[in-house]
């Protein structure tokens, strides 16, 4: 038998020979001096012979240990060869089924569903929170604890929210690969409970009438950027979201008809914007002044670039109002409890021009064009409204009919 004193002492010849060690393995000395182990043995009769690997890198234990498995695969009636063969297979397809690699495969087949926004956001956090730490580890190899411990760096850089939204992601990809075959479990599963639950906070807006004249009053002299100083007075007549309204393109802004049509960030669905009067003569006066943008509200820098994400909560800092008081964002509060509690429109009208996912009895989604001249009626009935809020002038509440009328 074999030593690792004998194994050391082989040295090369003119041609290849085989030095034996017991139970059909030995060790293959090449004339360049390689030394491979072999396990030789017979299946259904004919000789055959399996690789094991090369001494030292393999030691005499380890080939000792290797043999008996392939003795173990020869004696259940299976080729030893051929189940190596499927051992390697299974591990090059492992090693190539990362959670990276399933998790980019996941982002492709799920994107044509995705909204824009969304999917921008899923590629943003996949890039940044899970790809440096869980990117190259073999989706079927991922653990809670790796899952967890990613979580935890979020966490303790004060983002709860984010944490919670990346476990969410997480587990999206991980049932994708439970569902295509690359993973047994998915281990996000365990984690229920894991983060603590962040606290619910809504975006700031005022909702009484007093406070918001008080508001429209102060837009009213702003004094900044002309086309901020537009995208401020415009916000509160269509109560968009922010990235939506500063991203206004001019191709889809019809004054004759007096709408806007696009494609909204978060349900990824036509929309139409009916424009009140005075949302028109807002955008009239402002097309004078970028109508050769792509973009209603151009950068001061770039007029090939919308104005940024923060422009309009920068302005309302500067007009006096706290992240507490009042976001760009607020106005769809604004007009969701106002349109409601104040003007008596029917919550369904509300919804659907928040352009959220509104459904029919049904359980049909409501296209875009649903309930068009009842939103048009509604829409001009809030600039209205908001005139009144701002010049101060007394305002009758509308009476609310019967649920479900439209006013």
């Amino acid at each position: 038998m074999l030593t690792d004193t004998k194994l050391r002492a082989l040295r090369p010849r003119d041609r290849l020979y085989r030095v034996a060690d017991a139970n059909g393995l030995c060790i293959e000395v090449t004339p360049a001096g390689g030394k491979h182990w072999r396990y030789r043995y017979r299946f259904n009769g004919r000789a055959s012979m399996l690789g094991l690997g090369e001494y030292p890198h393999v030691s005499l234990v380890e080939a000792r240990r290797l043999r008996d498995e392939a003795r173990t695969t020869l004696a259940a009636g299976a080729s030893p060869a051929l189940a190596a063969r499927a051992r390697r297979e299974a591990q090059a397809e492992r090693a190539e089924n990362t959670f990276g690699a399933v998790a980019l495969e996941w982002i492709d087949s799920h994107g044509a569903s995705l909204a824009p926004a969304t999917l921008k956001r899923e590629r943003s956090m996949l890039d940044r929170f899970l790809m440096s730490s869980l990117g190259a580890i073999p989706v079927a190899d991922v653990k809670t604890s790796d899952v967890l411990a990613a979580l935890r760096r979020i966490q303790a850089q004060g983002r709860l929210e984010s944490a919670h939204r990346v476990r969410a992601l997480a587990g999206r990809i991980m049932r994708y690969a439970v569902a295509t075959g690359r993973a047994e479990r998915n281990p996000v599963a365990d984690l229920a409970g894991a983060l603590p639950t962040p606290e619910t906070t809504h975006f700031a807006a005022p909702t009484e009438p007093v406070a918001v004249g008080e508001l429209l009053r102060a837009i009213e002299g702003y004094s900044g950027y002309a086309v901020v100083t537009a995208a401020l007075k415009l916000a509160p007549l269509v109560f968009v979201r922010p990235g939506e309204l500063r991203t206004m393109r001019w191709a889809d802004v019809d004054l004759d008809a007096a709408e806007w049509r696009y494609t909204a960030t978060k349900t990824g669905t036509p929309h139409i914007v009916p424009l009140s009067t005075q949302a028109v003569t807002i955008l009239t006066d402002l097309r004078a002044l970028t109508g050769t943008s792509e973009f209603a509200f151009p950068s001061v820098r770039s007029w090939r670039r919308p104005i940024s994400d923060n422009t309009l909560n920068a302005a309302l800092r500067r007009l006096g109002y706290t992240t507490e008081q009042m976001t760009a964002h607020g106005w769809r509060a604004v007009a969701r409890t106002m349109l409601d509690e104040r003007l008596g429109f029917a919550p369904h009208l509300i919804e659907h021009q928040l352009a959220h996912a509104v459904r029919d009895p049904l359980g049909r989604a409501y296209n875009r064009t649903s309930h068009l001249p009842e939103r048009r009626k509604m829409m001009q009935a809030w600039a209205d409204y908001l005139d009144t809020l701002r010049t101060g002038a007394n305002v009758v509440p509308i009476k609310r009919r019967a649920s479900g009328s439209s006013r």
